[in-house]
C-alpha cells in the first residue's frame, strides 16, 4: 500500500465512495468532484489491486484518487474500481491517510440493495458519531437500526476506535450505476455538512454519469480479460 499526497491538508473531513451497489459511492463522489472546487492532491496504490487505468475524454481517470475542497476542508476519495479481497487494504489507506490528515471524520457514502418494489430511494445513515445525529433527524433521514453492511465501510467501521465514523446509505433497486440513489445520498451529505449545494443537476446529469461509468466498466472488464488471456499464453 503506497499512499502519494501532493499537499496534506489537516483537520479534514474525509468522504469516501467505493463501487457497491449501483456504483452509488463512485457517482456521488465524482459529482462532488464536479461540483465543489476540488484540486486532486493524491492517490493510493493498492498491491493486491488490478494494474488498470482509465482514459475518459483524453484525461486519465485513476482508480483511486484523492481531491481537497479548501472551501469545507474536505477531502474526498473517489474510487472505480472494487476488487474483491482489498478491502482490508483500502480501509488501512483511509485510515493511514486520515491520520496524516489528521481527520476529525470519515463520511463513508453507499448504496444498499432493496427487495422493495418502490421507485423512490430512501437515504439512509448510521454513525458512531452521536453528537451529530440531530442533524439527520432534523432532515428526517431514517437511522439504520438493522442490516449488514460489508465492504469498505464495514473495514473502517471496525478499526477506526477514536475517529468518527459516518455512513451515509441510499437504497438501489439495480446494480446498474443509479445516479437517482447517488442524488439521495448527496441530499443527504448536504444536509448533514452544509455544503449549500443543489444535488438537482446529478438528476439531470444522470445519463451522462452512468454511461461513462458504464464504459469505463466494460473497458477495465475487457482489459482485465484480455490480462487474463495473455497470462494463459505464457503457460500454454
Amino acid at each position: 500500500m503506497d499512499i502519494k499526497l501532493k499537499s496534506e491538508p489537516q483537520n479534514v473531513t474525509i468522504v469516501s465512495g467505493f463501487p457497491g451497489f449501483g456504483m452509488v459511492g463512485t457517482i456521488a463522489t465524482e459529482f462532488l468532484i464536479e461540483h465543489l472546487d476540488t484540486q486532486h492532491i493524491g492517490r493510493v496504490i493498492i498491491d493486491k489491486m488490478p494494474a488498470v487505468l482509465a482514459i475518459h475524454e483524453g484525461q486519465i481517470v485513476e482508480p483511486l484518487a484523492i481531491y481537497h475542497n479548501k472551501d469545507y476542508n474536505l477531502v474526498i476519495v473517489h474510487s472505480i474500481f472494487g476488487q474483491p479481497g482489498t478491502e482490508w487494504k483500502v480501509a488501512d489507506a483511509i485510515l493511514e491517510l486520515s491520520k496524516r490528515l489528521n481527520a476529525i471524520e470519515i463520511i463513508s457514502l453507499e448504496g444498499v440493495g432493496t427487495q422493495g418494489e418502490n421507485e423512490e430511494s430512501r437515504s439512509l445513515y448510521f454513525t458512531t458519531n452521536k453528537e451529530n445525529e440531530k442533524k439527520f433527524k432534523d432532515s428526517k433521514i431514517e437511522k439504520l437500526s438493522e442490516g449488514i453492511i460489508m465492504g469498505v465501510t464495514s473495514a473502517i467501521l471496525m478499526q477506526a476506535d477514536t475517529l468518527p465514523v459516518t455512513c451515509i446509505f441510499a437504497e438501489t433497486h439495480t446494480n446498474l450505476p443509479d445516479s437517482k440513489a447517488a442524488a439521495k445520498i448527496v441530499e443527504a451529505l448536504d444536509g448533514y455538512l452544509n455544503l449549500k449545494i443543489d444535488f438537482k443537476p446529478l438528476l439531470e446529469m444522470a445519463e451522462k454519469f452512468e454511461t461513462k461509468l458504464k464504459k469505463i466498466m466494460q473497458d477495465s472488464k475487457m482489459a482485465e480479460d484480455q490480462r487474463d488471456k495473455k497470462a494463459l499464453s505464457y503457460v500454454g
